[in-house]
C-alpha cells in the first residue's frame, strides 16, 4: 500500500475529494492548493501527534485550507477495521475550506 505520503504528495494510492467551496476557487487555484499539499511539511506534535502526515491547515489566496487523510473500508461505508492493511482500506484525502469542516 502507498503511504499517506504518496497520497498527499502525489494524489496516488487513493481518492482525492475537493469540496464545493474549494472548487468555485477555480481551476488555477485548485492546481496552487494542490501544490502546496504536495510540498506541505508543517507537521510538529501539536497538529500531527501520531506523526501520520494526514491532516494539515494553511492559508491560500485568501482562504483557510484543510486536507485531511481518512481511512474507510473498501465499500468507503465506514473506517477501515485495519488502516494499515490494503486489502480493506481505502484512503480518501479530503482538500476543503477550513469553514467546510
Amino acid at each position: 500500500m502507498l503511504s499517506t505520503t504518496e497520497l498527499r504528495q502525489h494524489l496516488l494510492g487513493g481518492i482525492a475529494v475537493i469540496t464545493p467551496g474549494v472548487a468555485a476557487l477555480g481551476q488555477e487555484a485548485v492546481e496552487r492548493i494542490v501544490k502546496t499539499i504536495a510540498v506541505f511539511d508543517d507537521f510538529c506534535r501539536a497538529n500531527d501527534p501520531h506523526e501520520e502526515h494526514d491532516f494539515g491547515a494553511f492559508d491560500a489566496d485568501g482562504h483557510s485550507i484543510f486536507f485531511k487523510i481518512d481511512y474507510y473500508d473498501k465499500t468507503l461505508t465506514y473506517h477501515s477495521p485495519d488502516p494499515s492493511d490494503p486489502s480493506v482500506t481505502e484512503r480518501v484525502i479530503t482538500i476543503m475550506l477550513a469553514e467546510e469542516y
